[in-house]
């Protein structure tokens, strides 16, 4: 009924009709309901060239409309706090939220409420980040959200992470760690370089940091560097799960902390304390009460 739902066999006429290369207000008067309620129908499933009647269906299942909206200006918020203009934010959150993850311009104008001029400033500071895509639908562009983005976007912040871990590392060794400056800079940088292994060291599963912890282990207790063959000796255990441990325990050093895993030249393995954790002056220190 005009108003109310729309049935599976609505999103069916709606589906033939733009086949049939109908425009939305001839799909609206075969359906009975209003141009605006097909509009936004396509709109939020896929666009003209890419609306199923069934993915759409299966779409409305369980999902309150309103609770939708109201995530997406949550999620636009998050955006915004963290620089994005807003309605920059808006165009993302809104293609984010959608099942095919793209709109025109004239889509996102309608969904968002705004003019066409706003949603066009705003796609071409999202295309000038790169984090959305463009594809050309007849006279039209149609705007996706980049798949790869969020590995761009962690890719560029491990690199920006670790520009600045050389930079205060470099500022340090310049005015010496000794100094009120220098103190200041190798803090932050060694601020910056944990920070940066943490972005690139991503997650490891249970049973690897398991074995990664026991080849750690067998470091610390063997006291000298150990070939990954010697290694797999010593364990009993096959030389790739020996190989993948220390991998582990070299990519994630929260993992090995408070010490890390280095490798030399010669292939063996061994631990030492992690960098981080220590200044220089309080390496310095316990050198000379080592000696």
């Amino acid at each position: 009924m005009p108003g109310g739902r729309l049935t599976e066999e609505d999103r069916r006429h709606i589906a033939s009709g733009l086949a049939a290369g109908l425009d939305y207000a001839q799909i609206a008067r075969r359906v009975g309901r209003p141009t605006s309620t097909v509009t936004r129908e396509v709109a939020r499933n896929g666009g003209p060239g890419g609306y199923r009647a069934d993915l759409a269906q299966r779409a409305t299942r369980g999902r309150d409309e309103e609770t939708v909206r109201e995530f997406a200006e949550q999620f636009a918020a998050l955006m915004v706090d963290s620089g994005l203009p807003r309605m920059a934010a808006r165009v993302l959150a809104s293609l984010f939220t959608t099942d095919s993850g793209s709109a025109t311009a004239a889509e996102l104008a309608r969904r968002l409420q705004v003019s066409p001029a706003s949603i066009s400033k705003a796609v071409a500071y999202l295309d000038g980040l790169e984090v959305i895509r463009r594809a050309r639908e007849g006279r039209r562009e149609r705007y996706a959200v980049d798949d790869n983005v969020w590995f761009e976007a962690w890719s560029d912040s491990a690199r920006t992470t670790n520009q600045w871990a050389q930079a205060a590392e470099r500022g340090a060794e310049i005015f010496g760690a000794t100094t009120p400056v220098g103190a200041r800079l190798e803090h932050m940088g060694l601020f910056f370089a944990r920070l940066g292994r943490d972005i690139a060291g991503g997650p490891v599963d249970t049973a690897a940091g398991e074995h990664a912890l026991t080849a750690i282990a067998a470091l610390v207790q063997a006291g000298t560097p150990l070939t990954p063959e010697q290694l797999a000796a010593a364990l009993d255990w096959p030389l790739d799960r020996v190989s993948s441990a220390l991998h582990d325990g070299e990519r994630h050093p929260d993992l090995a902390d408070p010490v890390a895993v280095r490798g030399n030249e010669a292939g063996a393995y061994y631990v030492v304390a992690r960098p981080d954790r220590l200044t220089t002056a309080q390496r310095r220190r316990l050198a000379r009460n080592a000696s």
